[in-house]
């Protein structure tokens, strides 16, 4: 297979031999659930049950408001014993049911097939995928159902779903695609016909042969179904990136995919699609890779949404010795945690443990100029023009640097010689800027 790739970009150690060959194992159940009612980019849900009430896996317990939302979903039956902020992912507190699970499984009434594909229109499609609450399961949690609202003058005609899994350390995709590779190919047709579209590409990179080998066969004999081979190269699992590698279209500066006539779901959001249509059950689970090297018995399990990362963390036999640094997700690209009562959620793909010599932070000094970080920037910015920028408020420069454009993926901290805290600085300069506008718009 011809392998495609994009501008730029660079290549952290792929740390990925922990979990790669580890089949996925489904998690036990755990005694207590604590479900945010945001676990989604845009508007909270609205709880909808009460405390005392008894409640079944797939009930929606959290409504949505506004339309850049998803509803949330039981992921175990029992008894909603408490509604208050508790500590997220996020670093803040965010409202959560808590519920303790009667470990009785009991499914709620509403959970049914939908279906044969064939049978539903696209928008039914659509409207089972706001329904079960699914979004964008790489990690950025946009609702699917809005990525598929796309308006009749952007042109869309092609689906692609990212099979890349660039970040280091994670696998859980990877280990989808080799063990339920038709229900990737099943979403993917879903999402699809949802959009009227006949042309869909599964993107993985060629350091898995073997789920590219997996994901063929699935999709032999299945129109418009394209898999295709990429040179594994970070960022290539980014939508701009991902689009031209597998089109060579470009996304304009400000644009979105569908500008360059593509939407852009993750392996997971599609098996999820997929599931939902075949047996009804919303997005109450996901795939966690557990690694690094601070546990002891690395793993890809399948885990209830809202447990917490300590016990995910004790089901995978606990720390080795004193680790330094918990990050949800992977290490370029996650949020590193501050404490282990934290649910997981449906944007966490993993959890990586890293131990003193990994997590050590080399000290910076000053830019010799190098151009490094400009040669891999996939966005063709000058990174350490913004972050000079930012880091002395001059915000209004970083803007007209096109400081919003940047994908904060990390490339630039990573070749850094002089280790700039690049990525950090550029990222405060777009907060700043975007809280601007806002104040702007608001007048």
């Amino acid at each position: 297979m011809k392998k495609l790739t994009f501008k730029g970009g660079t290549h952290p150690p792929h740390s990925k031999k922990a979990t790669q060959n580890i089949a996925i194992a489904k998690a036990e159940p755990p005694k207590v659930v604590v479900i945010p009612m945001q676990q989604h980019i845009g508007a909270p849900c609205d709880p909808i049950v009460n405390v005392g009430d008894e409640v079944k896996v797939g009930q929606k317990i959290g409504e949505a408001k506004g339309f850049v939302s998803v509803p949330v979903h039981s992921s175990v039956s029992g008894k909603v014993v408490a509604i208050e902020p508790r500590m997220y992912t996020g670093g803040t507190k965010v409202t959560c049911v808590v519920i303790e699970n009667d470990m009785q499984d009991t499914i709620h009434e509403s959970v049914s097939t939908k279906g044969s594909l064939e049978s539903l229109s696209s928008d039914d499609i659509k409207n089972i995928i706001k329904e079960s609450g699914i979004v964008g399961m790489g990690g950025a949690t946009f609702p699917t159902h809005v990525k598929l609202a796309v308006p009749p003058e952007k042109n869309v005609d092609t689906v692609i779903l990212n099979g890349a899994e660039c970040e280091p350390y994670l696998t859980a995709d990877h280990r989808l695609m080799l063990e339920s590779p038709e229900d990737v190919v099943f979403g993917l047709q879903a999402l699809m016909k949802a959009l009227n579209v006949k042309k869909g590409y599964i993107g993985i990179e060629d350091n898995k042969m073997d789920a590219i080998d997996a994901m063929l066969k699935a999709a032999e004999g299945k129109e418009g179904v394209e898999v295709v081979a990429l040179h594994a190269k970070y960022p290539q699992g980014a939508e701009k990136q991902l689009i031209y590698a597998c089109t060579n279209r470009e996304v304009p500066s400000g644009g979105l995919p569908a500008d360059a006539g593509v939407v852009v779901n993750n392996v997971g959001t599609a098996a999820a699609v997929g599931k939902a249509i075949k047996t009804g059950m919303p997005l109450v689970e996901r795939i966690v890779t557990i690694t690094g090297e601070g546990i002891n018995n690395p793993k890809n399990l399948l885990v209830k949404i809202g447990t917490s990362f300590k016990e995910v963390v004790e089901k995978c036999g606990g720390f080795k010795g004193n680790p330094q640094k918990i990050i949800a997700g992977g290490p370029m690209m996650g949020i590193a945690q501050f404490n282990l009562d934290v649910p997981v959620v449906k944007g966490t793909s993993g959890i990586l443990v890293l131990s003193e010599q990994e997590a050590r932070l080399p000290e910076a000094s000053n830019c010799i100029r190098c151009g490094k970080c400009v040669e891999v920037c996939p966005i063709n910015l000058m990174p350490a023009s913004l972050s000079t920028n930012a880091m002395q408020e001059r915000f209004e420069q970083a803007e007209a640097l096109n400081a919003i454009d940047c994908i904060e993926c990390g490339s630039c901290s990573f070749v850094c010689p002089a280790k700039r805290p690049l990525v950090e600085s550029i990222r405060l300069a777009k907060r700043e800027i975007l809280a601007r506008r806002r104040k702007a718009q608001a007048k």
